[in-house]
């Protein structure tokens, strides 16, 4: 059954409030743009921002907030995927996160005098025992409509391509074409995996054989990550393409289990396969498995760095020796989500080696290939 997600706040009487969180992205702030406007003292106009994680999970991104967000009274420092009953602060505004299951109206027990034509009650929910798209959905899976892009990651100095991310995408007519949105509709079906696969299969297909000699950064569901199917894949894929630099992207929710990261990273050292820690530092930093199973590249989560330039000395700071660290345990700190030169900038004189962004480089179908 489906789950909506809403913030809880208790008023001054004590009653409980609650705001449903309907769209994404979900803003917050003092400004009437805002999906959810919070007149208490200390909020920006634009503060904090809640979107979709590919997990299913939602993600908290602070604004660059004046008076920062916090999640479970720990201070968000760009990003952090949030779990239900988590308190949210908003500057001082406190909330907790929720889900409630969407229930459609009891059933009725209709003999066949009864069979007439009822009306509707206003604001009755319709079941939803069925996925809308399905079939499609599956053809997808099977390559029908399925397509890609690859965007550029560059050089922090000269700007020059050193790799590509592979991105998977969909053109079917009845489809959304946005990996996110598709991947709510594979998480409704338990096809996540499937989904990853398929995109992954496109890319190293379609994209690879025209993107010779650079590396190419694959992404990985994190249902998937550690499975047996996912590394016979790989090695798979190292028979048949010997001369494919490939990396790996590790989702920011798979890296928990630092023995199984152990064991996994040295089995893709055995076959070749380079890997990277996505998001890294949304929500905790991940410094255990940084130091003990070490990524040949770091992607920095774009909450991080997004508005860099703007941002307070302390998170400045806070960014700078998460760079510094990177640098000294022998990664390659990777900055994603760069828009504006003044980002760049700022990122060249904390020591990223690499950019990706819009500002360098957006993503580039497959037919444009």
């Amino acid at each position: 059954m489906e789950k909506q997600w809403f913030l809880e706040s208790i008023a001054a009487d004590g009653s409980h409030i609650t705001y449903t969180v309907n769209a994404l992205p979900f803003r917050v702030g003092r400004d009437s743009e805002n999906e959810l406007v919070v007149t208490t003292l200390g909020l920006s106009r634009h503060h904090a921002m809640l979107t979709r994680d590919i997990s299913g999970l939602l993600r908290l991104t602070d604004l660059n907030s004046t008076n920062g967000s916090f999640v479970n009274r720990e201070r968000v420092e760009g990003s952090r995927l949030l779990k239900e009953h988590d308190i949210i602060h908003f500057g001082t505004a406190e909330f907790r996160l929720r889900q409630r299951e969407l229930e459609s109206e009891q059933a009725q027990v209709i003999t066949a005098n009864d069979m007439r034509t009822m009306l509707v009650p206003n604001g009755m929910l319709l079941s939803e025992y069925f996925v809308p798209n399905e079939a499609e959905f599956m053809e997808l899976l099977d390559g029908h409509g399925l397509t890609g892009a690859a965007q550029p990651i560059v050089s922090a100095i000269d700007n020059s391509i050193f790799a590509y991310e592979l991105l998977g995408r969909a053109n079917h007519p009845l489809l959304p074409p946005s990996p996110i949105r598709l991947f709510e509709l594979a998480s409704s079906l338990d096809r996540e995996v499937e989904l990853s696969r398929a995109f992954r299969r496109f890319g190293i297909a379609s994209i690879a054989p025209r993107l010779r000699g650079f590396p190419l950064f694959a992404n990985t569901h994190p249902k998937e990550t550690f499975s047996a199917e996912f590394f016979a894949s790989l090695i798979e894929l190292r028979q048949s393409m010997p001369e494919l630099d490939l990396v790996v992207e590790i989702h920011e929710t798979a890296v928990t289990d630092l023995n199984r990261l152990r064991e996994l990273t040295a089995q893709f050292k055995d076959i070749g396969v380079r890997f990277a820690y996505d998001d890294f530092g949304a929500g905790q930093a991940r410094l255990n498995e940084l130091g003990d199973a070490p990524a040949h590249f770091v992607k920095f989560d774009m909450g991080l760095v997004h508005d860099i330039h703007l941002a307070s000395p302390r998170k400045r700071r806070v960014v700078s020796d998460l760079v510094k660290l990177v640098l000294d345990l022998g990664s390659v700190p990777l900055a994603e989500g760069i828009e504006m030169q003044a980002e760049a900038e700022i990122c060249r004189e904390m020591g990223f080696q690499l950019i990706q962004g819009f500002l360098t480089g957006k993503p580039i179908p497959a037919e444009q290939f």
